[in-house]
């Protein structure tokens, strides 16, 4: 299950310089903020509230909005299991998905789109159905006018590093009145 997200502090280590991000100690949502996490934060809103999106199907949570940097947590089900009774490397790779792309769309200005060109996942060790809950950080590697690339961390309830992954984004300009 999603929860509402409001105010998040920014700690500048992330994009710095970046056009619209916050000062170091700058909190969210008194003016220094991006127009994609804006964005991202009522979209993720409108979906707990509304039970809609991948975050509600998986029960992901939002634990950190952030230019540049997003944490989404879960815990595995029962039907996340995969013929061997562990979680299904499709989930893994949907909460990597989901955090990296997510980081990019917090760094990016008004009007402007992205998706997915590429990811990669490594499954670094299998993760119980029992393990509880598993965290995933998402963070911006390099935002340019055309592509961006993301890295995300996965890890358990102790942890350990389960899964990591790399995404690449084409990054649609904002369209103008031409």
């Amino acid at each position: 299950m999603t929860h509402v997200i409001e105010n998040a502090v920014y700690d500048g280590r992330h994009t710095e310089g970046a056009p619209g991000a916050p000062r170091e100690g700058e909190r969210m949502g008194d003016g220094a903020t991006t127009t994609g996490l804006e964005q991202l934060r009522d979209l993720i809103n409108m979906g707990a509230e509304q039970g809609y999106g991948i975050g509600a199907l998986l029960g992901m949570t939002a634990e950190t909005l952030e230019p540049g940097r997003v944490v989404f947590s879960l815990t595995p089900r029962t039907d996340f299991s995969n013929p061997l009774g562990i979680v299904h490397g499709g989930i893994l790779s949907t909460l990597l998905d989901s955090a990296m792309g997510c980081a990019v769309h917090t760094s990016l200005p008004e009007g402007t789109g992205y998706t997915t060109l590429e990811l990669k996942v490594n499954f670094v060790r299998p993760v119980a159905l029992d393990a509880g809950p598993l965290r995933c950080e998402g963070t911006v590697l390099h935002l340019g006018r055309r592509v961006a690339t993301a890295d995300g961390r996965v890890t358990n309830a102790d942890g350990k590093l389960v899964a990591h992954g790399t995404t690449t984004c084409m990054v649609f300009s904002p369209v103008t009145g031409q």
